[in-house]
């Protein structure tokens, strides 16, 4: 007696699709699984025993032979539960052969409860591109997988309904996006209007925005850096439909996509300890699972206290900044997430934070602060687009009555530059300043020849490295763009000068 099922797979980001085939045969009870699986998945047969006896189903006495096809794809994980239960009812007769065009994917419970699983969405989309007509899924992860258009996804609390659903005696009802859509509103952000002060740091922060480019803050404890950080995201533009379902995919297969959030719709935001390790930024386990460098895809990574990170972790990050992706390599094999993120880093200027304090007295020996920046690598700072001062704010500007300007109106002007930005780059596979090459930084950011007297000077003068140059480059486009001027003139090239605080060696006691 034979029956096959079809379920689905995950490796990274990508899915594919599986067979799940289940032979009754004559000889001693005895389960077998074969295609690879790893120990979740093998530890299914003591989970589906349960379910078929708590369901009350006849356990057959004979033995069982599961395959999970194909056999030369490692499986992973406890999805393949649900199918491998399915199958062994319908060898056994006690259920008529299943849909061809359906897939079945769920962890069982011991009672037959149908638990969430990671990594849904991307496993439904790819089902619905394979031409599979309906898919039944875990009541838990019906929110993400409502967004797939072109497939029924039926939600399944427990095999006690998906068995009165295959039996025509109760029909589930397919899930809808628009059920999950009072959900997926964004909650409302932390406003610039609340900053007091801190008027070059609000600029900076906004040609960020508008440019894409990553930022180091570097001031004394107290003086608004992580308030300023975590007020970033409200002046991001919003998400695209492709940039939220990316990023969906990404928490879906780590397993952090909240409940019943069919989309993610805000940017992320995301501000690991200190004390991460590098696997925790980068992604790791046997078969990789995404950091928290992916977890910010399309967002903001924040680093507070970025030389007290540890050396190994932060040069993990170094190439993946500068690509917009990261390769995992593991003994399982070698995986690519995506990771576009706006780096923004914080740090004291010095162990004690109060070098170079208005008020305050550098209780550090002398050297202490090129000492405590070096824990940093030259190569990771050179990545960092935007450098700047925040200094303490002084009590008039504290207690100065009504609020500064909103985010709304910072944001309007960063999405009037990223429109300009989309525009120059159609059709060239990026949407902003930052992720230009060397070729289009020399076709879009070409100064005017006053400009270029004044950049050649600081290149001189500060003794710049060539990257140092592109990125001096790029934000005095982004800045051109924030006052919609198609030339790149002295201002603009001075104002990105101005952004180059480590250049300049302030840090030097």
């Amino acid at each position: 007696m034979f029956a096959r099922t079809k379920s689905m797979g995950l490796y990274g980001m990508e899915a594919y699709m599986v067979e799940v085939e289940a032979d009754l045969s004559r000889g001693l009870p005895r389960f077998d699984i074969v295609g690879l699986p790893d120990t979740s998945v093998s530890e299914a047969k003591n989970r589906v025993h349960s379910a078929i006896k708590n369901s009350g189903y006849d356990y057959p006495v004979s033995r069982i032979t599961v395959n999970l096809a194909p056999a030369d794809k490692r499986k992973e994980g406890p999805v393949y539960d649900l199918p491998v239960f399915l199958s062994i009812l319908v060898a056994g007769r006690q259920l008529k052969p299943l849909p061809e065009d359906a897939a079945f994917i769920g962890e069982l419970s011991l009672s037959g409860q149908v638990r969430r699983v990671n990594g849904a969405l991307p496993m439904v989309i790819k089902a619905q591109e394979a031409g599979v007509k309906s898919v039944f899924i875990p009541e838990a992860n019906a929110a993400e997988s409502s967004v797939v258009r072109g497939i029924d996804v039926y939600p399944v609390r427990d095999v006690s309904q998906l068995l009165d659903h295959l039996k025509g005696k109760e029909k589930i009802e397919a899930t809808r996006a628009e059920d999950y859509l009072k959900y997926d509103m964004p909650q409302a952000l932390p406003d610039f209007r609340d900053v007091r002060g801190q008027l070059e740091a609000r600029l900076a922060l906004e040609v960020a925005a508008a440019g894409g480019h990553n930022v180091m803050m570097i001031g004394p404890p107290g003086s608004g850096k992580s308030m300023l950080a975590k007020r970033l995201p409200s002046i991001l533009p919003d998400m695209t439909f492709e940039e939220s379902l990316e990023t969906t995919k990404l928490y879906s297969i780590a397993g952090s996509l909240p409940e019943k959030i069919s989309l993610i719709r805000a940017r992320p935001f995301r501000s690991p300890h200190h004390t991460v390790s590098p696997a925790g930024l980068s992604g790791g386990g046997t078969v990789p699972r995404p950091g928290e460098i992916s977890l910010a895809h399309n967002g903001v990574l924040f680093l507070d206290e970025l030389p007290e990170f540890s050396r190994r972790a932060l040069e993990v990050m170094r190439q993946p900044i500068e690509d917009g992706e990261i390769s995992i390599s593991r003994v399982a094999g070698s995986l690519t997430y995506p990771c576009s993120v706006m780096l923004v880093c914080a740090m004291n200027p010095c162990p004690c934070g109060f070098f170079g304090h208005p008020s305050k007295e550098c209780t550090c020996p002398r050297g202490a602060a090129a000492r405590y920046l070096s824990k940093v690598s030259g190569p990771l700072l050179d990545r960092l687009d935007i450098h700047i001062e925040v200094p303490p704010v002084d009590f008039e500007k504290l207690s100065a009555d009504g609020p500064g300007e909103d985010s709304a109106a910072m944001r309007q002007r960063v999405n009037a530059a990223r429109q300009i930005q989309q525009k120059r780059f159609e059709g060239r596979g990026i949407s902003n300043n930052a992720r230009m090459d060397a070729a289009m930084t020399r076709e879009f950011c070409r100064p005017t020849p006053a400009a270029m007297v004044l950049l050649e000077q600081a290149f001189e003068r500060l003794g710049m490295s060539a990257r140092a140059y592109d990125k001096i480059l790029r934000v005095a486009r982004t800045v051109a763009d924030l006052q919609a001027s198609r030339a790149i003139d002295v201002p603009h090239i001075a104002q990105a000068i101005q952004f180059r605080s480590l250049d300049r060696k302030f840090w030097q006691n």
